[in-house]
C-alpha cells in the first residue's frame, strides 16, 4: 500500500525551551502536544493515534496517553530507532491512516539531557545492555569516537578535508542567527571550526551538535481531516526506512549510511528525484553525518560530498541546497539523542512559507526530512520522508 497523498502533516510545534530545570519530561511532551494541536486547530479529543519513542518515560506510550488524558486512542506505536525514530513515526502514521487504523495521529518527543547530563529523560538504556555491548564496550568506544572513525575513513577514501566538513557548521550557524530560540546564534567561520578543540580526531568541538532540553510534536491527519482545517496543507509523498549493521564486521563500510536504502524507497514512492528537492532537513549530530547522508540520498556522488557542501552551498539564499534553516542540531536544538522530529518541523515550516524570512526558500514546494539513529556507518537506522505543499 502506497502512502503517497494518503496523509498530511497539519500540526507542528517545537518547544521554545533549550534548558528546562523546572519542567519534567512528561510535562514537555504535553506542552508540545498542546502546541501542535493549537497549530492545527484540533483538540485532544480528535486524537485517535499516538506515536512516541524511547524518550517517553515510564511505559512509553501507555504512560503518556494516560498523562495527557487522551481518551480516544485506537492505534499506538512506540518504535525506537534512535535519532531517526520520529521520521520513522511520520511514515508509520501515514501507513496507519492509509489503513484506516486512525485519522489524527499525534507524535511527541521530549527530553532533558541538560539536566540528566546525557540521560535524555526516557527509559532508553535502563534495561539490559545491547547484545553487542560485551564485544565492543571493552574497547572504550563512544558516540564521538564512532563518528570520528567514519570521518577518518571518508577522508582516507575520498580526500575529504576538515575544512569541507566545517562548511556544514558554517551554514547551520548562518541560519541559526535568525532563530531567536537557537542554542548557538553566533555565525562561525571555517577557521573557527577547524581551530576549535579536538573531540574525536578529526572532529572538532564545533563539528558536534549541541545538547539541549526541549521537544516537539506533529499531527498527521487523513485527507478528510486536512480538508476541514484552515491551515496550509503539507502532503506526505513518500517514506523509507532501513537498518544498517556491521554483520559481525563481514561487510562493514564506514563511509555509507542506511540512507542508501531508505532514500531511494522514499523517492520512488514519491515519484521525484533528488534534483527536484527545494529544501533538505538532514540529521546533523555531527558534520560528517550530514555529508555522508547527502551523498547516500543522491544529492551528489559518493565521495563528492566535501566539494558539494563547500563555499556556502547549504546556505539559504546562497547555495544550491538550503539545509536545516532553523540551525539544526549543530546550532539550534537537539533534545535527547532522538532529535529527528525537529527535521520534520522545519521542513513543514518551509513548505508552509512560515520559516524566518531571512532563510525562507522561495517557492518551496518539495522538501525532504532525513534522520539517522544509532551509530553512523556502523549500526543505525535511517528514515526518509518526502513532503509536498498542496496548492
Amino acid at each position: 500500500m502506497s502512502i503517497k497523498g494518503r496523509a498530511y502533516v497539519m500540526g507542528a510545534f517545537e518547544h521554545p525551551t533549550r534548558d528546562a530545570p523546572d519542567k519534567t519530561t512528561p510535562q514537555l511532551h504535553a506542552e508540545c502536544a498542546i502546541g501542535a494541536l493549537k497549530d492545527a486547530g484540533l483538540s485532544k479529543d480528535d486524537i485517535d493515534g499516538y506515536f512516541c519513542a524511547g524518550d517517553a518515560p515510564g511505559f512509553g506510550g501507555l504512560s503518556m496517553i494516560d498523562y495527557m488524558g487522551l481518551k480516544n486512542v485506537r492505534h499506538l506505536d512506540s518504535t525506537e530507532t534512535g535519532g531517526s525514530s520520529y521520521i520513522v513515526h511520520v511514515g508509520h502514521a501515514a501507513q496507519a491512516i492509509a489503513a484506516g487504523k486512525c485519522s489524527v495521529a499525534l507524535i511527541t518527543l521530549a527530553g532533558r539531557p541538560r539536566q540528566a547530563r546525557g540521560g535524555g529523560g526516557g527509559r532508553g538504556g535502563g534495561g539490559e545492555p545491547a547484545p553487542e555491548a560485551g564485544f565492543e564496550n571493552i574497547y572504550g568506544g563512544s558516540t564521538h569516537n564512532t563518528y570520528g572513525m567514519c570521518a577518518v575513513r571518508h577522508m582516507y577514501e575520498y580526500g575529504t578535508t576538515s575544512e569541507q566538513l566545517a562548511w556544514i557548521k558554517v551554514a547551520a550557524s548562518h541560519h541559526a542567527q535568525w532563530n531567536e530560540h537557537a542554542f548557538l546564534r553566533d555565525v562561525v567561520t571555517v577557521e573557527d571550526v577547524v581551530n576549535s578543540r579536538m573531540i574525536a580526531d578529526p572532529l572538532h568541538l564545533l563539528d558536534c551538535c549541541v545538547i539541549t532540553d526541549g521537544g516537539g510534536a506533529l499531527l498527521v491527519t487523513s485527507p478528510e481531516i486536512a480538508k476541514s482545517l484552515n491551515r496550509p496543507k503539507v502532503r506526505i509523498m513518500g517514506a523509507g526506512e532501513a537498518p544498517k549493521g556491521p554483520r559481525g564486521g563481514l561487510d562493514l563500510d564506514l563511509t555509507h549510511s542506511g540512507a542508501i536504502w531508505s532514500g531511494p524507497r522514499a523517492f520512488d514512492e514519491a515519484g521525484v528525484k533528488p534534483a527536484d528537492i527545494k529544501y533538505a532537513s538532514i540529521y546533523d549530530s555531527f558534520t560528517i553525518t550530514v555529508l555522508m547522508q547527502l551523498e547516500d540520498l543522491g544529492f551528489c556522488e559518493k565521495g563528492q560530498g566535501g566539494r558539494f557542501v563547500s563555499d556556502g552551498a547549504l546556505i539559504s539564499g546562497v547555495g544550491k541546497l538550503p539545509f536545516n534553516t532553523d540551525g539544526g542540531g549543530l546550532c539550534n536544538n537537539h533534545p535527547t539523542n532522538r532529535g529527528g522530529i525537529t527535521k520534520v518541523i522545519e521542513a513543514v515550516r518551509q513548505l508552509r512559507g512560515e520559516a524566518h524570512p531571512r532563510v525562507q526558500v522561495p517557492n518551496c514546494d518539495l522538501a525532504i526530512a532525513h534522520g539517522a539513529g544509532g551509530s553512523l556507518g556502523i549500526r543505525h537506522g535511517s528514515a526518509t520522508v518526502i513532503m509536498e505543499r498542496e496548492g
